[in-house]
């Protein structure tokens, strides 16, 4: 066990008390993390910056919101409730579009307008916020995700998270859903993660479960040599979230909607470290490199050639 423990710091391989304590709290201020705790707000921020997100059709706060529940929905092309303080995927809705008498979710079920305000219910409750705090709803368009991944999905809707260190992109992985995961992208429920190649955006190793993989368990679809599209731009959005929330250690996922393109999905403060795996390589020198050469930069566009750089 010792041996194994030392074979991964000489890696790189950073664990949880590392990550937190050298990273999460030494570089992001609690004063900011509201600007990614609270998704309504991470949208105005973004929008500031031109960064595109979504599009919010309303937001439930209370009974008299509730109100405006048939309003806010009235979208036949599906949309998404979604706690704003919400965490791992827990407590959201995606809805497909209209049903006789309701609505069919994303995952083939029916559900009716008094399930939907049941749910939304506990949102507002804090069911699903951090540490059980009131919350709001969050009602917004609903991601046509880009075929380009179709044969590597099940169902859901992939997306892709950066690691930001001080505004430099650092580490890149695409998180896909499958069955086991309920078509959510989310790896601690069995979604897979696929290592990107920071100059080019090619997936390259992958895992599910921290145990490395090399086709989708549902498609049977090889996984590697894919080509990300919008690369660049989607390391720009990554690399300008650090202006927007002026924290030093940050995830970003991004979401490609074959209409819109690249689309902000949410930010993270405390992204996790199984990103690691999926690219079998440590955080702890790239980290290290991105520290040093970040002091360089000056704007978003000088750190993502940096970047590239430390692929």
């Amino acid at each position: 066990m010792l041996k194994t423990v030392q074979a991964l710091k000489r890696n790189g391989v950073i664990g949880i008390n590392e990550r937190n304590v050298r990273f999460v709290n030494s570089l992001n201020s609690r004063k900011f993390l509201i600007r990614v705790d609270d998704k309504e707000l991470t949208k105005q921020i973004a929008a500031q910056a031109g960064i595109p997100t979504p599009e919010l059709y309303g937001v439930i706060k209370n009974a008299r919101d509730m109100k405006r529940l048939p309003e806010f929905i009235d979208h036949p092309d599906g949309f998404v409730i979604k706690p704003a303080m919400g965490s791992q995927g827990k407590g959201i809705i995606v809805v497909d579009g209209p049903l006789k008498g309701g609505w069919r979710l994303s995952s083939g079920r029916r559900i009716d307008l008094e399930g939907m305000k049941y749910q939304i219910n506990n949102m507002i409750s804090g069911m699903y916020s951090l540490g059980g705090q009131p919350d709001k709803a969050l009602i917004e368009y609903r991601v046509k995700f880009d075929d380009v991944f179709g044969q590597i999905s099940y169902k859901g809707v992939p997306d892709i998270r950066v690691i930001v260190l001080k505004g430099v992109p650092v580490f890149a992985m695409l998180r896909l859903p499958t069955a086991e995961s309920d078509g959510k992208a989310n790896l601690h429920k069995g979604g897979v993660g696929v290592g990107l190649d920071m100059a080019t955006g090619v997936t390259r190793r992958a895992m599910q479960f921290d145990k490395l993989i090399e086709i989708h368990p549902d498609t049977a679809h090889p996984l590697e040599n894919i080509q990300t599209p919008y690369w660049d731009d989607i390391l720009l959005m990554a690399a300008k979230s650090y202006e927007v929330t002026e924290l030093g250690y940050l995830g970003v996922d991004v979401v490609l909607d074959r209409e819109k393109g690249p689309l902000l999905l949410e930010l993270n403060a405390r992204p996790g470290i199984s990103i690691q795996i999926a690219n079998r390589v440590g955080l702890r020198f790239v980290l290290d490199k991105a520290e040093t050469l970040g002091r360089e930069a000056k704007t978003p566009e000088e750190r993502v050639e940096i970047a590239k750089r430390l692929a």
